[in-house]
């Protein structure tokens, strides 16, 4: 894979929740919500501001992180699921 996000951007690798809950209950897909957390696969250089200066990113790859349930766009890159999102979207880092 050969993906690299432009300004501000981020590539994320959505974490499944796991299948069973704790009273052995299997919940299935269609009842799922979406993951709100991830794995940072790739950052983008950096926002440039009206100055010109780049302001480079907070987050990293490899970082954790939280995001809105709606944010960033979902993509497919070799039958992956990915989702790119601007990384004022990000709520936290785990």
């Amino acid at each position: 894979m050969k993906v690299k996000p432009l300004a501000d951007r981020v590539l994320v690798k959505p974490q499944e929740e796991e299948e069973v809950k704790k009273g052995g209950i299997i919940i299935p897909d269609t009842a799922k919500e979406k993951p709100q957390q991830g794995k940072v696969v790739a950052v983008g250089p950096g926002k440039l501001t009206e100055t010109g200066e780049k302001v480079t990113p907070e987050v990293k790859k490899g970082d954790m992180i939280l995001y809105g349930k709606y944010s960033g766009t979902e993509v497919t890159i070799d039958g992956e699921e990915y989702l790119i999102m601007r990384e004022s979207d990000i709520l936290a880092v785990i």
